[in-house]
């Protein structure tokens, strides 16, 4: 299945603004592209590049005083098949985990694992270790969490989600990835495209979206407790320790974002 992937973002801003972008696919689909999903920027400025520490494609600008278009499409060639799971799925003892992982055992911005540890404990320290356990808690937040946009907001954390019981995708995973690493399982956020192949009309307007990753079975395997289900055409950006190392931008200087489209569909 070919699948367009892409979106416009437009920004006003009142004077010239560094900004730091995290707006490509991640490398480890390179092997999918069929049309890469090179940034355009209207008006034109120079754009440097680099790879942070957990190896996502960054892009520096400076924008210059008034609106600025930022846009790309790719092309993509997936499975047109539902996510399957992985053959194996059991959990690691932290002495044998890998020392890539050992980070994902800690707490970070968004997911305080100080404060959710003794809750973690009591609701899944009866649950079977490994894969069944990251499921375990993914059906967990599924219904913990009532979804609504109008429940966002850029400061909430794990915990605030959990006390709230209301959220956004980011919400959801922020809370399984802290419950994970509270149980000893090594957690990473990610973000990205899902798109709505194969779900039954009305569809919610294209965003993009994030889920996590669990470190078992010797590997890494996707979760999103938002959807709780496998979907079709999943194309991961970035991936980090929360929502702060994955931004699509940040701003140093006054911004307002004044147009967001998202674009995920099969050609």
């Amino acid at each position: 299945m070919k699948l367009r992937v892409g979106y416009e973002l437009v920004y006003e801003c009142p004077q010239p603004t560094p900004m730091m972008l995290m707006l490509n696919t991640h490398y480890s689909r390179v092997q999918d592209v069929l049309a890469a999903d090179l940034l355009a920027v209207d008006p034109p400025v120079p754009i440097t590049q680099y790879r942070d520490g957990f190896g996502n494609l960054c892009s520096r600008i400076v924008a210059p005083q008034g609106r600025i278009s930022m846009s790309t499409t790719a092309l993509l060639n997936i499975s047109d098949q539902p996510e399957t799971l992985e053959p194996f799925g059991q959990q690691h003892p932290v002495e044998e985990l890998p020392d890539e992982c050992l980070v994902f055992l800690l707490g970070s911005r968004y997911c305080e694992t100080d404060l959710l540890a003794d809750i973690a404990w009591r609701l899944f320290g009866k649950s079977p270790p490994g894969r069944d356990r990251v499921q375990a808690i993914c059906d967990f937040v599924h219904r913990h969490i009532t979804f609504g946009y109008h429940h966002a907001r850029v400061t909430k954390t794990a915990w605030q989600a959990y006390q709230e019981r209301t959220g956004v995708c980011r919400d959801f995973a922020h809370l399984a990835v802290t419950l994970c690493r509270a149980m000893n399982i090594p957690a990473r956020y990610c973000t990205g495209y899902v798109s709505d192949v194969g779900l039954p009309p009305p569809q919610s307007p294209m965003d993009f979206a994030a889920w996590f990753e669990a470190y078992v079975g010797g590997c890494w395997q996707t979760f999103d407790p938002r959807n709780n289900a496998p979907r079709t055409g999943r194309v991961l950006m970035a991936r980090g320790r929360d929502a702060v190392d994955v931004a699509i931008s940040n701003t140093f200087g006054p911004t307002k974002l004044v147009k967001f489209d998202v674009r995920c569909a099969p050609e």
